[in-house]
Formats: structure tokens, C-alpha cells, sequence
């Protein structure tokens, strides 16, 4: 069960803590993001933080992705989002669009020891809209109380009906689904965005999903793989690796994360495009995405930081005390067989495929 910061609660102690830096009325910005236990990190070691620092009331907001409820925003210009937390093809389609504003690098502060921001960040989590924030992996997860027999070990095993029968939780979107579809049809890591780049590919990927479609529950939010698990609603689901984390850690729950075939991106940080509070919001980037900021979230739940010298910070879980390094995606012993997610496939894809999964879907 995850405990997210209601919005209402959060922005009244936000304003409560504004108020007393002086008498004016405090400018005020609206952050989305995911939600769940990873909202909470984030309020934690940014928002928070932020709001005390810079006299900035927050507003948070929740959503499940994508850029829909962005682009309505823009095309009737009422902007009342105004920093989103995006996954990287979407930031970057987004910016394609339209819908976000562009960010001067120079803006960004530089690592704790002076290093400019351009040389601290990891190659290409800058992007004209978009500053990366932290790596995730999308993994899947089961729960040791559900198996108590051989446990799954490869990304083949969660197609497996036979020797794991049982409902799996998969999201409820084409991405990563047709990557992981191939990957446990037998397409080597290094040729999974090349296969899907041809028809036959994209087919085979899709009739590899047909086989354990009649078994899949499909999730929306990430807080709902973790209760799915914990339910027993299924028996293996499809993960952010950080939610299932803080149930591990925080929960005691009995879950274990599948590394085999883990798909891992950095997300970004972008600002809506046309917000009349730009100078609240790029104050909010700046702060959000530095070396110091990344690591107090990365403390609370397992992303790693865009920032070189920012994973240099992390080091145990804030409450638990565990050494967060074997629980990051890219430590050595989970990062042998993964894969980075292509987005500029999917920039590319993104609506083919949409319109193909929906159709999938419905029959």
C-alpha cells in the first residue's frame, strides 16, 4: 500500500510555511507527477524542501502519463499545470509539439564541486525541453507468497503460462509490452528495435502477447502492481522497479524483482508550454534537478540520478538504512541483461502503435 500526499493537505502546509518569510501572498506553481510512493519521495526531498527554501507554494498533482491532458491545455491556452514529470519520449515529442517551453541549460546549477551542469549530467538526458531527472527500469515483480515452488527467473518465464499459470498485471500501453513480447520470443536484446522496425516483426511481437492476453490484468497507475501483488490478484506483474522497492523495503513485503530483460530510461522534467508563472516553474527545474535534490529522492526510492556527481550522493534509504547501490537498475548484478529503452523509436511509433494496441485490445 502506497501513502501519497494528498494535494490539498500538501499545498496547505506548503502556504503555511511560505506565509512566515513575509507578508506578501506566495507565488504559487503546480508540479505533476506519478504519484503514489514515488510522489512522496519526491515531495520529500523536493517539493518540500523547494517550497521552504524559495517561499514558493506547491501544488501537486497526480496523472498516469502521456501528453493528452498537456496538449488540451496548450490548444485552449488555460494552462494550470505547470512542471510535468514526463517519460523521455514524451518530453520529446512534447517539445516537437509544441507543448513545452525550452530550457536554457545555463539555468541548471552546476555539481556540488563546480562542475557546469552540461558536464554533470549523463550523455543525452538534456534535451531542448527536457532535463533528465532519473533512471527507472521497468522490471516485473512476484510475490514469494503466491510461489512458493521454482521461482521465475527469465522474462520467457513470465510468458509461461504452463509452468506459472495464474493472472499477470501488465500496463495497460504498447510500450515496453512489444519489446518484452520479443525479447521472450528469443530476439537478442541488441535486435528487438530492429525487428519491431518491419511489419513481420511488429506481428510477431503482438502474437506473442496474444498468448497470455486471456491471463493479463491491465494496470494504469504505478501504485497498482504493488497492491496487485500484494492482493493476490496476480501472480507476477509487469513494474516500476522503485515501487516495488519501497513495498520490499518499507512494507515488508515478500516481492522479488526479474532483472532479466529490465527496459530502463531516464525521465525528464518539462514545463508546459505558455504557463504564466515560467520564472516560478524554471526556478522549479533548476532546483528540482540538482545533484543534491536527485539524491534525496534517490534515497527514498530506487531511480538513479541523471547527474554523474548526484549518484555519488546516494547511498542508504533514508528510513531503512539498506545500501541502495544492489537496488539500483544499473548496478552490475541488474544491469547483465538490459536494455534501454529506444525513445526515438517511439517518438516515431508512438501513434501507429497506439492505434494498433487499442484495436488488440478490443478484440
Amino acid at each position: 500500500m502506497n501513502y501519497p500526499i494528498k494535494s490539498v493537505t500538501f499545498t496547505l502546509l506548503i502556504v503555511l510555511s511560505a506565509a512566515g518569510c513575509g507578508t506578501e501572498a506566495p507565488r504559487s506553481i503546480t508540479v505533476v507527477s506519478w504519484g503514489g510512493s514515488y510522489g512522496q519521495a519526491v515531495n520529500e526531498a523536493v517539493n518540500i524542501p523547494f517550497a521552504e527554501e524559495m517561499g514558493i507554494n506547491v501544488g501537486v498533482e497526480d496523472y498516469n502519463g502521456g501528453l493528452a491532458q498537456i496538449r488540451a491545455q496548450v490548444e485552449i491556452g488555460n494552462i494550470h499545470w505547470d512542471v510535468v514529470d514526463l517519460e523521455f519520449a514524451d518530453a520529446v515529442r512534447g517539445c516537437d509539439e509544441g507543448l513545452l517551453e525550452p530550457i536554457d541549460i545555463d539555468i541548471l546549477p552546476p555539481g556540488p564541486d563546480g562542475t557546469p551542469a552540461i558536464e554533470d549530467f549523463v550523455a543525452e538526458t538534456l534535451t531542448e525541453c527536457g532535463v533528465g531527472n532519473l533512471y527507472g527500469a521497468n522490471v516485473y515483480a512476484y510475490s514469494e507468497a503466491t510461489i512458493p515452488g521454482p521461482k521465475p527467473t527469465t522474462l520467457a518465464d513470465f510468458f509461461d503460462l504452463e509452468t506459472f499459470p495464474g493472472r499477470r498485471g501488465m500496463r495497460r500501453v504498447p510500450q515496453v509490452n512489444l519489446e518484452w513480447a520479443l525479447i521472450a520470443d528469443g530476439v537478442p536484446l541488441d535486435q528487438v528495435y530492429a525487428t519491431l522496425d518491419t511489419p513481420e516483426g511488429v506481428d510477431r511481437a503482438f502474437a506473442k502477447l496474444e498468448t497470455i492476453k486471456d491471463e493479463v490484468i491491465w494496470w494504469e497507475a504505478g501504485a497498482q502492481p504493488p497492491q496487485m501483488l500484494a492482493d493476490g490478484e496476480v501472480i507476477m506483474t509487469s513494474a516500476y522497479n522503485g515501487r516495488i522497492f519501497n513495498a520490499q523495503v518499507l512494507e515488508d513485503q515478500p516481492f522479488a524483482i526479474v532483472w532479466d530483460g529490465q527496459v530502463f530510461d531516464v525521465a525528464q522534467i518539462g514545463i508546459v508550454r505558455g504557463t504564466p508563472r515560467l520564472k516560478e516553474a524554471l526556478e522549479y527545474v533548476a532546483f528540482a534537478t540538482s545533484a543534491e535534490s536527485l539524491s534525496r529522492v534517490a534515497r527514498r526510492i530506487s531511480y538513479s540520478p541523471a547527474r554523474k556527481s548526484g549518484m555519488l550522493l546516494v547511498t542508504t534509504h533514508v528510513v531503512a538504512g539498506v545500501d541502495m547501490a544492489p537496488h539500483m537498475p544499473a548496478s552490475p548484478a541488474n544491469i547483465q541483461r538490459a536494455m534501454r529503452f529506444n525513445s526515438a523509436w517511439w517518438v516515431d511509433h508512438q501513434d501507429e502503435m497506439n492505434e494498433r494496441f487499442s484495436a488488440w485490445l478490443a478484440r
